[in-house]
């Protein structure tokens, strides 16, 4: 039998899997992907045998077991599991590596010195054992049951609507609304309260216990809520508030609506508020020297017709868009990597059990450009930290499947 050069073969070796599997009626549609073009070369069927399969053991167990340890299963972080990996995946994964088309230094000089035989019997090598376990939920990293970004903003805000109001619309005068403000502003003001850089103890002593992760979770809560005006009185000149406002635009956008994301918007803000932060850049203690230059020159009837014309303008959502859950971001995943990371595509890799740090050292690559990808780059670019961690989690924890893939007669 002659192996080398082909991209593409079938697996006998006790591989094993239940047709009542959701997601595996389409192995025979993977069979029939196999005569397709897969990374610019025709991808035609080959078998591997028993005495192939021993071969490439004898080749792995003297080149790739040092760091993918014996039987494929990896005790170093950031190294992947290779036990029941799909066999296309691996073979054009090291093709690529000792070609160079990825550079990874110890990768391409294993690979190197191989015979392209070699490449396809170390694959089946590999594809034909037992995948890894899923990971024990003791590794202490994060659970598949991370929570709504959302929702977890919205049980720490709880403590913030005493002042704040229901879902940010403040109804007590002297305090801000929260909504219709960009997370990154709030976030920086939150710990500017925290740190002392902005004057007021009933804040310090409520965020010192907040952290940054808890900060961003409750601004994006803030941010996503329906923009309403501050449902409290505004004395001063509307009139004269718009004519005054002219120099305030430039920052804060028209009537208030601030495009710049560190620039807060003050739309529907509480009146009482607005004319205590111009006090408080006035007399130094609410640091800013572009906000002080102009908080100096304005005397208290103008800062009140100022904060009477912004409380009365409709604030409008900033832009931003509610994450995914992590529910959600495995449902785009699973599209193409098969039902909970079991792939029956034979050239894109099996996720489940595989090492969470190694999910997200790739992940991070992908992000990066350091990984190429025009699909996993347009994917992973809008993944956050905790996006990250938590698909990468819930990827580790699944049980690992093995495929068959079916040869059926030619029409």
């Amino acid at each position: 039998m002659k192996l080398g050069g082909w991209a593409f073969f079938v697996l006998t070796c006790a591989l094993v899997v239940s047709a009542t599997t959701a997601g595996y009626s389409r192995i025979a549609a993977a069979q029939a992907a196999s005569v397709q073009a897969g990374k610019g070369e025709d991808l035609r069927a080959a078998y591997a045998t028993p005495a192939d399969v021993a071969d490439g053991k004898r080749v792995a167990d003297s080149t790739c077991a040092g760091c993918h340890g014996a039987n494929g299963i990896s005790s170093i972080k950031g190294v992947p599991n290779l036990a029941g990996q799909r066999p296309v995946y691996l073979y054009l994964e090291l093709k690529a590596y000792q070609s160079g088309a990825r550079a990874v230094g110890d990768m391409s000089n294993v690979t190197r010195p191989l015979s392209d035989r070699a490449l396809v019997q170390v694959a089946a090598y590999y594809a034909s054992l037992e995948p890894a376990q899923p990971a024990a939920p003791s590794t202490g990293k994060s659970t598949p049951a991370k929570s709504d970004l959302v929702q977890a903003g919205k049980a720490v805000a709880a403590a913030c609507a005493g002042c704040h109001g229901e879902a940010g619309v403040s109804k007590m005068p002297g305090t801000p609304s929260l909504v219709g403000l960009d997370p990154k502003y709030l976030v920086q003001a939150m710990q500017a309260y925290r740190g002392g850089q902005r004057k007021n103890d009933t804040m310090k002593a409520m965020l010192a216990a907040v952290s940054d992760t808890d900060m961003k979770n409750v601004a994006l809560y803030y941010a996503l809520q329906r923009p309403t005006r501050a449902q409290n009185a505004a004395p001063g000149d509307q009139g004269a508030g718009k004519s005054a406002a002219a120099a305030c635009s430039g920052c804060h956008g028209d009537r208030g609506v601030s495009i710049n994301p560190a620039t807060p918007s003050l739309a529907g803000q509480d009146a009482e508020y607005l004319v205590a932060a111009l006090s408080a850049y006035k007399d130094g203690s609410r640091s800013d020297e572009a906000m002080k230059g102009i908080a100096v020159a304005l005397d208290e009837a103008t800062a009140k017709n100022l904060a009477a014309f912004y409380a009365n303008q409709q604030p409008q959502p900033p832009k931003v868009s509610k994450p995914l859950t992590t529910a959600e971001w495995v449902q785009r995943c699973d599209r193409c990597h098969g039902v909970n990371g079991n792939s029956t595509e034979p050239e894109l890799p099996a996720l489940a059990a595989q090492r969470q740090d190694y999910l997200e050292k790739v992940l991070h690559a992908y992000r990066t450009g350091e990984r190429k990808s025009p699909q996993m780059a347009a994917m992973s670019e809008v993944l956050s930290e905790t996006d990250v961690e938590s698909i990468a989690a819930y990827y580790a924890h699944q049980k690992a499947r093995a495929v068959v893939y079916i040869m059926v007669p030619a029409k």
